[in-house]
């Protein structure tokens, strides 16, 4: 997960400098890694690939697809600001970031809905100052949390919702 993390981090800051499109990186593991940009829009797609062969596919942006895991769904007319998704090998995992004129504690509720109805204990909740935010595991490796903070009868919620990713 480490790697996975430097890699898509590294990933990142490259597509926001405005860098080549293509390249090799060095992780602090020692590990070199090839990764592959294609800017299309305010979109972006990267691939990455380790030296053992296994490849990251991460999509983002405004236009990406929503693509959660099973049990998972959008909240009903919300509107999507930006989607990350992920697949690593048979592990999926998704960045939701989202606007809705319900409350917060109606969108934690949601989620928490799904989230238990998918197998995951919630292990974390906090509520501070107008944002609410929830977190869990599931007993196959499945993560889960939702954070929610409303302001001017706007609330912007994350979700962030993955498994098998190492």
């Amino acid at each position: 997960m480490r790697t996975l993390l430097t890699l898509s981090a590294a990933a990142l800051l490259l597509t926001a400098c405005g860098s080549s499109d293509e390249g090799t990186i060095e992780t602090e593991d020692g590990e070199t890694v090839a990764y592959e940009v294609d800017r299309d829009g305010g979109d972006t797609s990267m691939r990455i690939t380790g030296e053992d062969g296994q490849e990251i596919v991460i999509n983002s942006g405004t236009g990406s697809a929503v693509d959660l895991p099973d049990g998972f769904s959008l909240y009903p007319g919300a509107s999507v600001v930006s989607t990350t998704t992920m697949n690593q090998g048979d592990g999926q995992g998704a960045l939701v970031i989202m606007q809705s004129d319900s409350s917060p504690e109606d969108m934690v509720s949601f989620y928490r809905r799904q989230a238990e109805a998918a197998g995951v204990q919630i292990q974390m909740e906090m509520t501070t100052n107008g944002s609410m935010m929830i977190g869990g595991e599931g007993e196959d490796g499945q993560t889960f949390s939702f954070n929610a903070s409303g302001a001017d009868g706007t609330t912007t919620g994350q979700l962030v919702v993955g498994q098998g990713l190492n």
